[in-house]
Protein backbone atom coordinates (compact mmCIF):
# COMPACT_ATOMS: atom_id res chain seq x y z
CA UNK A 1 0.00 0.00 0.00
CA UNK A 2 3.10 2.18 0.91
CA UNK A 3 4.77 1.20 -2.43
CA UNK A 4 1.57 2.42 -4.40
CA UNK A 5 0.96 5.91 -2.73
CA UNK A 6 4.56 6.74 -3.76
CA UNK A 7 4.62 5.58 -7.05
CA UNK A 8 4.07 9.14 -8.72
CA UNK A 9 6.15 10.61 -5.98
CA UNK A 10 9.21 8.17 -7.06
CA UNK A 11 8.54 9.24 -10.82
CA UNK A 12 9.01 12.48 -10.52
CA UNK A 13 12.82 12.34 -9.38
CA UNK A 14 13.50 9.98 -11.87
CA UNK A 15 12.68 12.89 -14.70
CA UNK A 16 14.21 15.57 -12.54
CA UNK A 17 17.82 13.55 -12.03
CA UNK A 18 18.01 12.92 -15.87
CA UNK A 19 17.98 16.95 -17.10
CA UNK A 20 19.92 17.98 -12.79
CA UNK A 21 21.90 17.27 -10.52
CA UNK A 22 20.39 15.31 -8.21
CA UNK A 23 19.73 16.15 -4.75
CA UNK A 24 18.78 13.59 -1.53
CA UNK A 25 15.83 15.41 -0.37
CA UNK A 26 14.43 15.53 -3.87
CA UNK A 27 15.81 12.71 -5.69
CA UNK A 28 16.74 10.17 -3.33
CA UNK A 29 14.75 10.26 -0.69
CA UNK A 30 11.50 9.30 -2.14
CA UNK A 31 13.00 6.11 -3.41
CA UNK A 32 14.35 4.96 -0.51
CA UNK A 33 10.87 5.44 1.51
CA UNK A 34 9.52 3.31 -1.23
CA UNK A 35 12.08 0.82 -1.55
CA UNK A 36 14.14 1.01 1.21
CA UNK A 37 13.49 2.26 4.80
CA UNK A 38 10.74 -0.44 5.60
CA UNK A 39 14.55 -2.43 7.04
CA UNK A 40 17.12 0.22 7.16
CA UNK A 41 15.57 2.09 9.99
CA UNK A 42 15.65 1.70 14.07
CA UNK A 43 15.29 -1.65 15.50
CA UNK A 44 14.31 -3.45 12.04
CA UNK A 45 16.56 -5.92 10.41
CA UNK A 46 18.94 -3.83 8.66
CA UNK A 47 22.37 -3.00 9.64
CA UNK A 48 21.92 0.68 9.28
CA UNK A 49 19.25 3.34 9.03
CA UNK A 50 18.13 5.29 5.80
CA UNK A 51 15.78 7.44 7.32
CA UNK A 52 17.77 10.90 7.10
CA UNK A 53 20.39 12.38 4.91
CA UNK A 54 23.02 11.99 7.98
CA UNK A 55 22.42 8.72 8.15
CA UNK A 56 22.23 7.77 4.48
CA UNK A 57 25.14 9.51 3.29
CA UNK A 58 28.03 7.56 4.74
CA UNK A 59 26.43 4.89 2.77
CA UNK A 60 26.39 6.51 -0.51
CA UNK A 61 29.04 4.11 -2.34
CA UNK A 62 27.56 1.23 -0.75
CA UNK A 63 24.27 1.85 -1.81
CA UNK A 64 25.48 2.39 -5.48
CA UNK A 65 26.86 -1.23 -5.15
CA UNK A 66 23.69 -2.69 -3.76
CA UNK A 67 21.57 -1.79 -6.42
CA UNK A 68 23.90 -2.10 -9.12
CA UNK A 69 24.59 -5.37 -8.36
CA UNK A 70 20.43 -5.79 -7.09
CA UNK A 71 21.78 -7.28 -3.99
CA UNK A 72 19.27 -4.71 -2.72
CA UNK A 73 16.55 -4.45 -2.57
CA UNK A 74 16.30 -8.11 -1.42
CA UNK A 75 14.05 -9.72 -4.55
CA UNK A 76 15.34 -13.27 -5.74
CA UNK A 77 12.69 -14.45 -8.54
CA UNK A 78 13.49 -14.46 -12.19
CA UNK A 79 11.16 -12.20 -13.66
CA UNK A 80 10.64 -14.91 -16.39
CA UNK A 81 8.12 -16.63 -14.07
CA UNK A 82 5.20 -15.60 -12.02
CA UNK A 83 4.33 -12.30 -11.11
CA UNK A 84 3.88 -11.22 -7.26
CA UNK A 85 2.27 -8.70 -5.31
CA UNK A 86 4.90 -8.18 -2.76
CA UNK A 87 7.73 -7.58 -5.96
CA UNK A 88 10.76 -5.60 -3.65
CA UNK A 89 12.03 -5.46 -7.02
CA UNK A 90 13.90 -1.79 -8.33
CA UNK A 91 12.92 -0.18 -11.70
CA UNK A 92 15.98 0.67 -13.63
CA UNK A 93 14.92 4.02 -13.74
CA UNK A 94 15.37 4.45 -9.67
CA UNK A 95 18.88 2.70 -10.06
CA UNK A 96 20.04 5.36 -12.65
CA UNK A 97 18.37 8.25 -10.11
CA UNK A 98 20.30 6.89 -7.39
CA UNK A 99 23.11 6.05 -8.66
CA UNK A 100 23.56 9.52 -10.47
CA UNK A 101 22.97 10.94 -6.98
CA UNK A 102 26.29 9.26 -5.83
CA UNK A 103 28.07 9.74 -8.97
CA UNK A 104 27.82 13.56 -8.82
CA UNK A 105 28.96 13.93 -4.91
CA UNK A 106 25.25 12.70 -3.10
CA UNK A 107 24.31 16.49 -2.80
CA UNK A 108 22.10 16.84 0.08
CA UNK A 109 19.87 19.72 -1.69
CA UNK A 110 16.84 21.72 -0.26
CA UNK A 111 15.26 20.45 2.14
CA UNK A 112 12.12 22.12 1.76
CA UNK A 113 11.88 19.15 -1.46
CA UNK A 114 11.41 16.50 0.63
CA UNK A 115 8.60 14.09 0.63
CA UNK A 116 6.76 13.83 3.73
CA UNK A 117 8.40 11.23 6.10
CA UNK A 118 7.07 7.93 5.44
CA UNK A 119 4.47 6.16 8.03
CA UNK A 120 5.87 2.72 9.79
CA UNK A 121 3.90 1.05 12.44
CA UNK A 122 5.55 1.45 15.77
CA UNK A 123 5.06 -2.10 17.68
CA UNK A 124 2.46 -3.95 15.87
CA UNK A 125 2.17 -3.84 12.03
CA UNK A 126 -0.84 -5.22 12.13
CA UNK A 127 -2.18 -2.91 14.42
CA UNK A 128 -3.41 -3.92 17.99
CA UNK A 129 -3.36 -8.02 18.33
CA UNK A 130 -6.73 -9.59 20.39
CA UNK A 131 -4.62 -12.26 21.53
CA UNK A 132 -0.80 -11.85 22.19
CA UNK A 133 1.20 -15.28 22.95
CA UNK A 134 4.31 -14.82 24.78
CA UNK A 135 7.55 -16.65 25.97
CA UNK A 136 6.80 -17.08 29.58
CA UNK A 137 10.36 -16.93 30.53
CA UNK A 138 13.22 -15.24 28.46
CA UNK A 139 15.43 -17.87 27.35
CA UNK A 140 19.16 -17.02 27.52
CA UNK A 141 21.59 -16.59 24.45
CA UNK A 142 25.03 -17.22 24.96
CA UNK A 143 27.49 -15.23 23.08
CA UNK A 144 29.48 -18.43 21.47
CA UNK A 145 28.81 -21.78 20.45
CA UNK A 146 26.28 -24.24 18.87
CA UNK A 147 22.70 -23.14 20.16
CA UNK A 148 20.35 -26.45 19.13
CA UNK A 149 16.93 -25.67 17.77
CA UNK A 150 14.28 -25.25 20.59
CA UNK A 151 10.84 -25.74 20.63
CA UNK A 152 8.37 -23.58 23.05
CA UNK A 153 5.14 -24.63 23.85
CA UNK A 154 2.20 -21.75 25.29
CA UNK A 155 -1.11 -22.33 26.21
CA UNK A 156 -3.40 -20.08 24.20
CA UNK A 157 -6.15 -20.32 26.80
CA UNK A 158 -8.57 -19.97 24.06
CA UNK A 159 -12.12 -21.38 25.30
CA UNK A 160 -14.04 -21.43 21.46
CA UNK A 161 -12.45 -21.84 18.10
CA UNK A 162 -11.25 -18.65 16.25
CA UNK A 163 -10.68 -17.50 13.00
CA UNK A 164 -7.29 -15.71 12.52
CA UNK A 165 -6.96 -13.03 9.80
CA UNK A 166 -3.60 -11.68 10.94
CA UNK A 167 -0.37 -13.19 12.20
CA UNK A 168 2.47 -11.34 13.34
CA UNK A 169 5.54 -12.87 14.90
CA UNK A 170 7.90 -10.62 17.13
CA UNK A 171 11.53 -11.95 18.25
CA UNK A 172 12.49 -10.11 21.52
CA UNK A 173 16.26 -10.96 20.49
CA UNK A 174 15.89 -9.38 17.16
CA UNK A 175 19.88 -9.57 16.59
CA UNK A 176 20.40 -13.32 17.80
CA UNK A 177 16.82 -14.82 16.21
CA UNK A 178 17.28 -16.26 13.42
CA UNK A 179 13.67 -17.40 12.48
CA UNK A 180 10.86 -18.27 14.40
CA UNK A 181 8.51 -20.82 13.13
CA UNK A 182 5.03 -20.47 15.15
CA UNK A 183 3.21 -23.77 15.02
CA UNK A 184 -0.61 -24.44 16.78
CA UNK A 185 -1.47 -27.57 17.97
CA UNK A 186 -4.33 -28.93 19.04
CA UNK A 187 -4.89 -30.28 22.77
CA UNK A 188 -5.30 -33.62 21.57
CA UNK A 189 -2.05 -33.62 19.12
CA UNK A 190 0.80 -35.52 20.20
CA UNK A 191 3.01 -33.15 18.54
CA UNK A 192 5.49 -31.58 21.24
CA UNK A 193 4.33 -33.92 23.93
CA UNK A 194 7.17 -34.53 25.70
CA UNK A 195 8.15 -30.43 26.41
CA UNK A 196 6.77 -29.01 29.71
CA UNK A 197 5.07 -25.57 28.92
CA UNK A 198 6.95 -22.82 28.52
CA UNK A 199 10.53 -24.38 28.69
CA UNK A 200 12.98 -24.87 25.82
CA UNK A 201 12.60 -28.70 24.55
CA UNK A 202 14.99 -29.98 21.98
CA UNK A 203 13.47 -33.35 21.00
CA UNK A 204 15.87 -36.56 21.14
CA UNK A 205 17.55 -36.95 17.41
CA UNK A 206 17.00 -33.53 16.57
CA UNK A 207 20.56 -32.73 16.40
CA UNK A 208 21.22 -35.83 14.40
CA UNK A 209 19.41 -36.55 10.86
CA UNK A 210 16.89 -39.17 10.01
CA UNK A 211 17.86 -43.03 10.06
CA UNK A 212 19.32 -44.14 6.81
CA UNK A 213 17.34 -45.87 3.80
CA UNK A 214 18.13 -48.25 1.11
CA UNK A 215 17.16 -45.49 -1.45
CA UNK A 216 18.75 -42.20 0.34
CA UNK A 217 18.75 -39.22 -1.99
CA UNK A 218 17.12 -41.00 -4.54
CA UNK A 219 14.61 -39.97 -6.56
CA UNK A 220 11.80 -37.97 -5.57
CA UNK A 221 10.64 -38.34 -2.21
CA UNK A 222 7.14 -37.16 -2.24
CA UNK A 223 6.28 -35.52 1.85
CA UNK A 224 4.05 -32.95 2.84
CA UNK A 225 5.56 -32.14 6.66
CA UNK A 226 2.82 -31.67 9.07
CA UNK A 227 2.13 -33.62 12.41
CA UNK A 228 -1.20 -34.48 13.19
CA UNK A 229 -3.10 -32.08 15.47
CA UNK A 230 -0.23 -29.40 14.11
CA UNK A 231 -0.17 -26.80 11.63
CA UNK A 232 2.42 -23.26 10.80
CA UNK A 233 0.72 -20.05 11.41
CA UNK A 234 3.18 -18.01 11.07
CA UNK A 235 7.01 -17.78 10.50
CA UNK A 236 9.43 -14.98 11.41
CA UNK A 237 12.70 -14.21 9.18
CA UNK A 238 14.65 -11.13 8.73
CA UNK A 239 12.64 -8.57 6.01
CA UNK A 240 10.12 -10.86 6.22
CA UNK A 241 6.39 -9.66 6.75
CA UNK A 242 3.13 -10.69 9.03
CA UNK A 243 1.12 -13.12 7.38
CA UNK A 244 -2.04 -11.25 6.50
CA UNK A 245 -5.36 -13.58 5.12
CA UNK A 246 -7.56 -11.50 2.21
CA UNK A 247 -11.02 -10.78 2.70
CA UNK A 248 -13.13 -13.60 2.97
CA UNK A 249 -10.82 -16.02 4.00
CA UNK A 250 -8.85 -17.04 7.27
CA UNK A 251 -6.20 -19.25 9.26
CA UNK A 252 -8.08 -21.83 12.10
CA UNK A 253 -6.83 -21.39 15.58
CA UNK A 254 -8.63 -23.99 18.31
CA UNK A 255 -10.25 -23.89 21.25
CA UNK A 256 -7.74 -25.10 24.07
CA UNK A 257 -4.75 -25.15 21.55
CA UNK A 258 -0.71 -24.47 22.35
CA UNK A 259 1.12 -22.71 20.03
CA UNK A 260 4.75 -23.67 19.66
CA UNK A 261 7.54 -21.37 18.68
CA UNK A 262 10.37 -23.39 16.83
CA UNK A 263 13.18 -20.98 17.71
CA UNK A 264 16.42 -20.86 15.69
CA UNK A 265 18.86 -18.98 17.61
CA UNK A 266 22.19 -17.77 16.35
CA UNK A 267 25.10 -17.10 18.88
CA UNK A 268 27.04 -13.63 17.41
CA UNK A 269 29.48 -12.50 20.27
CA UNK A 270 26.95 -10.93 22.46
CA UNK A 271 24.61 -12.74 25.25
CA UNK A 272 21.33 -11.77 25.02
CA UNK A 273 17.97 -12.47 26.56
CA UNK A 274 14.86 -13.50 23.95
CA UNK A 275 11.04 -13.37 24.85
CA UNK A 276 9.77 -13.81 21.58
CA UNK A 277 5.72 -13.61 21.23
CA UNK A 278 3.02 -13.92 18.39
CA UNK A 279 -0.12 -11.24 18.35
CA UNK A 280 -3.16 -12.76 16.75
CA UNK A 281 -6.16 -10.43 15.23
CA UNK A 282 -9.36 -12.17 14.70
CA UNK A 283 -11.58 -12.01 11.84
CA UNK A 284 -14.52 -10.28 12.48
CA UNK A 285 -16.94 -11.72 9.93
CA UNK A 286 -17.22 -15.38 8.97
CA UNK A 287 -14.74 -16.72 6.54
CA UNK A 288 -15.79 -18.52 3.59
CA UNK A 289 -12.40 -20.08 2.75
CA UNK A 290 -9.28 -21.38 5.11
CA UNK A 291 -5.73 -20.81 4.96
CA UNK A 292 -3.25 -23.32 5.54
CA UNK A 293 0.43 -23.51 5.46
CA UNK A 294 2.59 -26.62 5.10
CA UNK A 295 5.91 -27.64 3.63
CA UNK A 296 7.22 -29.83 1.19
CA UNK A 297 10.81 -31.38 2.15
CA UNK A 298 13.32 -34.24 1.34
CA UNK A 299 14.15 -35.23 4.66
CA UNK A 300 16.68 -37.87 3.00
CA UNK A 301 18.59 -35.45 1.00
CA UNK A 302 22.16 -36.17 0.60
CA UNK A 303 24.98 -33.63 -1.08
CA UNK A 304 28.51 -35.29 -1.52
CA UNK A 305 31.67 -33.70 -0.50
CA UNK A 306 33.07 -30.81 -2.87
CA UNK A 307 29.82 -31.22 -4.90
CA UNK A 308 29.22 -27.70 -6.94
CA UNK A 309 25.93 -28.06 -7.91
CA UNK A 310 23.85 -30.66 -6.24
CA UNK A 311 20.22 -31.51 -7.11
CA UNK A 312 17.59 -32.06 -4.53
CA UNK A 313 13.87 -33.13 -5.70
CA UNK A 314 10.74 -32.78 -3.05
CA UNK A 315 7.40 -33.63 -3.98
CA UNK A 316 3.54 -33.71 -3.49
CA UNK A 317 0.84 -35.09 -5.67
CA UNK A 318 -2.39 -33.27 -4.31
CA UNK A 319 -5.28 -35.56 -3.37
CA UNK A 320 -7.38 -32.46 -3.61
CA UNK A 321 -8.45 -29.28 -5.26
CA UNK A 322 -6.49 -26.19 -3.46
CA UNK A 323 -5.28 -22.73 -4.21
CA UNK A 324 -1.94 -21.65 -4.06
CA UNK A 325 -1.27 -17.98 -2.62
CA UNK A 326 2.65 -17.95 -1.29
CA UNK A 327 5.74 -19.87 -1.44
CA UNK A 328 8.73 -19.45 0.87
CA UNK A 329 11.70 -21.66 -0.08
CA UNK A 330 14.45 -22.46 2.42
CA UNK A 331 17.77 -23.94 2.52
CA UNK A 332 20.84 -23.53 4.49
CA UNK A 333 23.84 -21.78 3.80
CA UNK A 334 25.08 -24.26 0.48
CA UNK A 335 21.92 -23.86 -0.90
CA UNK A 336 21.94 -21.49 -4.25
CA UNK A 337 18.87 -21.70 -6.35
CA UNK A 338 15.21 -22.90 -5.52
CA UNK A 339 12.45 -23.59 -8.10
CA UNK A 340 8.74 -24.88 -7.60
CA UNK A 341 7.27 -25.91 -10.70
CA UNK A 342 4.09 -27.98 -11.40
CA UNK A 343 2.57 -30.44 -13.37
CA UNK A 344 -0.78 -30.72 -14.07
CA UNK A 345 -3.06 -33.78 -14.36
CA UNK A 346 -3.19 -32.46 -18.26
CA UNK A 347 0.73 -33.28 -18.36
CA UNK A 348 1.36 -29.95 -19.02
CA UNK A 349 4.04 -28.59 -16.64
CA UNK A 350 4.51 -24.66 -15.89
CA UNK A 351 7.52 -23.26 -13.74
CA UNK A 352 4.87 -20.99 -10.59
CA UNK A 353 8.88 -19.61 -9.02
CA UNK A 354 12.64 -19.90 -9.64
CA UNK A 355 14.64 -18.21 -7.58
CA UNK A 356 18.45 -18.69 -9.12
CA UNK A 357 20.55 -17.27 -7.06
CA UNK A 358 18.93 -18.06 -3.51
CA UNK A 359 20.28 -15.98 -0.11
CA UNK A 360 20.40 -17.57 3.18
CA UNK A 361 20.18 -14.14 4.54
CA UNK A 362 16.65 -13.16 2.92
CA UNK A 363 14.28 -15.76 3.36
CA UNK A 364 11.17 -14.42 1.43
CA UNK A 365 7.57 -14.83 0.59
CA UNK A 366 6.56 -14.80 -3.15
CA UNK A 367 2.97 -13.77 -2.86
CA UNK A 368 1.31 -15.06 -5.79
CA UNK A 369 -0.35 -11.20 -7.85
CA UNK A 370 -2.75 -13.94 -8.97
CA UNK A 371 -3.65 -16.82 -6.65
CA UNK A 372 -3.56 -20.36 -8.89
CA UNK A 373 -6.06 -23.26 -8.80
CA UNK A 374 -4.16 -26.13 -8.63
CA UNK A 375 -6.50 -29.16 -9.25
CA UNK A 376 -6.63 -32.36 -7.88
CA UNK A 377 -3.73 -34.52 -9.31
CA UNK A 378 -1.26 -31.63 -9.68
CA UNK A 379 2.27 -32.74 -8.76
CA UNK A 380 4.02 -29.70 -6.96
CA UNK A 381 7.82 -30.08 -7.28
CA UNK A 382 10.57 -28.49 -5.54
CA UNK A 383 14.17 -28.53 -7.26
CA UNK A 384 17.26 -27.14 -4.74
CA UNK A 385 20.46 -26.52 -5.76
CA UNK A 386 23.54 -26.45 -3.40
CA UNK A 387 27.24 -25.70 -3.86
CA UNK A 388 29.25 -27.86 -1.37
CA UNK A 389 32.72 -26.80 -3.09
CA UNK A 390 35.29 -24.82 -1.83
CA UNK A 391 34.60 -21.99 -4.12
CA UNK A 392 31.08 -21.47 -1.71
CA UNK A 393 32.52 -18.83 0.66
CA UNK A 394 29.60 -19.92 3.03
CA UNK A 395 30.71 -23.17 3.13
CA UNK A 396 31.15 -24.51 6.74
CA UNK A 397 33.47 -27.60 5.25
CA UNK A 398 33.59 -28.53 1.51
CA UNK A 399 35.32 -31.79 2.91
CA UNK A 400 32.03 -33.11 4.24
CA UNK A 401 28.92 -35.31 3.03
CA UNK A 402 25.95 -33.60 4.29
CA UNK A 403 22.71 -34.82 5.13
CA UNK A 404 19.49 -33.23 6.80
CA UNK A 405 19.40 -31.65 10.07
CA UNK A 406 18.39 -27.99 11.92
CA UNK A 407 22.08 -26.65 12.31
CA UNK A 408 23.42 -24.14 9.24
CA UNK A 409 26.07 -26.56 8.35
CA UNK A 410 23.93 -28.66 8.06
CA UNK A 411 21.09 -28.80 5.27
CA UNK A 412 16.91 -28.70 4.18
CA UNK A 413 15.31 -28.70 1.13
CA UNK A 414 12.04 -27.65 2.59
CA UNK A 415 9.36 -25.43 0.35
CA UNK A 416 6.56 -23.74 2.51
CA UNK A 417 3.04 -23.22 0.68
CA UNK A 418 0.20 -21.21 1.54
CA UNK A 419 -2.94 -22.80 0.48
CA UNK A 420 -6.22 -21.98 0.46
CA UNK A 421 -8.80 -24.98 1.12
CA UNK A 422 -12.26 -25.37 2.35
CA UNK A 423 -13.29 -24.57 5.73
CA UNK A 424 -13.88 -28.48 6.33
CA UNK A 425 -10.45 -29.38 5.40
CA UNK A 426 -8.96 -31.98 7.39
CA UNK A 427 -5.25 -31.58 7.37
CA UNK A 428 -4.04 -34.83 7.36
CA UNK A 429 -5.82 -35.87 4.17
CA UNK A 430 -2.64 -34.05 2.85
CA UNK A 431 -1.07 -37.27 3.33
CA UNK A 432 2.91 -37.92 3.64
CA UNK A 433 3.90 -40.01 0.74
CA UNK A 434 6.75 -42.33 0.55
CA UNK A 435 9.61 -42.41 -2.32
CA UNK A 436 9.10 -42.63 -5.27
CA UNK A 437 10.94 -46.01 -5.89
CA UNK A 438 9.44 -47.22 -3.11
CA UNK A 439 5.69 -46.75 -4.34
CA UNK A 440 7.01 -48.08 -7.55
CA UNK A 441 8.01 -51.30 -6.09
CA UNK A 442 4.90 -51.70 -4.46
Amino acid sequence: MLRQSLMLVVALPAMFAANSTPTFYRDALPILQARCQECHRAGEAAPFSLMSYQEARPWAKAIRTAIATKKMPPWFADPAHGRFSNDRSMPQAEIDTLTKWVDQGAKEGNQKDAPKPAQFASGWAVGQPDLIVEMPQSVTIPAKGTVEYSWIVVPTNLTEDRWIDSVEVRPGAREQVHHIVLYSRDKDSKFMSMAKPGVPFTPPGRNGTPPPRKDEGKGFWEFQFNAPGAEIQGLYVPGGVPYTCKPGQARLLKAGSDVVFQMHYTANGKEAADKSRVGFRFSKTPPKERVFNTFIANPYLQIAAGDPKAEVHAALTLPMDVTLLSMNPHTHVRGKGFRYQVTYPTGESEVLLDVPKYDFNWQLSYYLQQPKLLPKGTRIETIAWYDNSPNNPSNPDPSKRVLWGDQTWEEMTAGFVDFVVPLDFKPMELVRGRPAAEKASN
